[in-house]
């Protein structure tokens, strides 16, 4: 069953047949992914793009606001498409990548008060709390033949 749901887009709005492949990749993906892994999945399917567009188009959406973005403690960034409309902050698994979106007014309020306590204007902050998922936790306990709760 196909759907012609017109993209969301921003700034960019050249419409390339690469562009609508990693728009579609991202889509079909529930956590997040990084380049070099989107590309080796667009590889995998036949796609013909290049590491450097999908890089390119992966920042472009991010941009927009079309994707949420992390960084590894390498600094690796990773994406997905947006699932919340007001400003959130991730959970991130450091196993398997799993994101978890979540609000947290105490830090919006926090990062308000912050900046105007030391002049700041237009700020703008990122939270991310990396961990593991319940899932991987269960793993890693079980490889360590420990139970868990």
């Amino acid at each position: 069953m196909s759907q012609n749901v017109e993209p969301k887009r921003g700034r960019e709005q050249r419409v390339t047949k690469q562009r609508l492949a990693v728009e579609a990749a991202v889509g079909r993906l529930d956590d997040f992914v990084s380049a070099q892994e989107l590309h080796r999945l667009l590889q995998d399917t036949g796609e013909k793009v290049s590491l450097a567009t999908v890089y390119r188009i992966l920042q472009s959406m991010a941009e927009d606001d079309l994707l949420d973005v992390v960084r590894s403690g390498e600094g690796e960034a990773a994406y997905r498409r947006c699932e919340a409309e007001v400003h959130h902050h991730h959970l991130v698994c450091r196993s398997c990548g799993k994101g978890v979106e979540v609000e947290a007014p105490a830090v919006e309020s926090w990062a308000v008060r912050v900046a105007a306590e030391h002049g700041f204007t237009e700020s703008s902050h990122t939270v991310e709390i990396y961990g593991y998922c319940p899932e991987c936790t269960r793993q890693r306990a079980a490889a360590d033949g420990q139970e868990t709760a």
